[in-house]
């Protein structure tokens, strides 16, 4: 069974930074890119971040280039979202993925809240 587990979430001001992991279980980690999704209630789900399999090259939304990082660490199983310069815009609850063709449900996520 396919297990991601996210954690890290919380209430930050705008302009501060937080750090955001997954832990993957169920699935060979080292085979699949993995990414990050956000949603805030009533809009579609954002892809903000994907990193390959081996962690060579990441692809970010325009609306995070250049103040998010993804990482993975393929010996412990997971993958992290370090944001920095946070908005209030991207307040919503953060997803991690693997594109790997599973049927796992998206899991519980990790609630993110930029504001003053």
């Amino acid at each position: 069974q396919v297990q991601l587990v996210e954690s890290g979430g919380g209430l930050v001001q705008p302009g501060g930074s937080l750090r955001l992991s997954c832990a993957a279980s169920g699935f060979t980690f080292s085979d699949y890119a993995m990414g990050w999704f956000r949603q805030v209630p009533g809009k579609e789900r954002e892809q903000v971040a994907t990193i390959v399999y081996d962690g060579a090259r990441q692809y970010y939304a325009d609306s995070v280039k250049g103040r998010f990082t993804i990482t993975r660490d393929n010996e412990k199983n997971t993958v992290d979202l370090q944001m920095n310069s946070l908005k209030p815009e991207d307040t919503a609850v953060y997803y991690c993925k693997v594109f790997g063709g599973f049927a796992e449900p998206w899991g519980q996520g990790t609630r993110v809240t930029v504001s003053s």
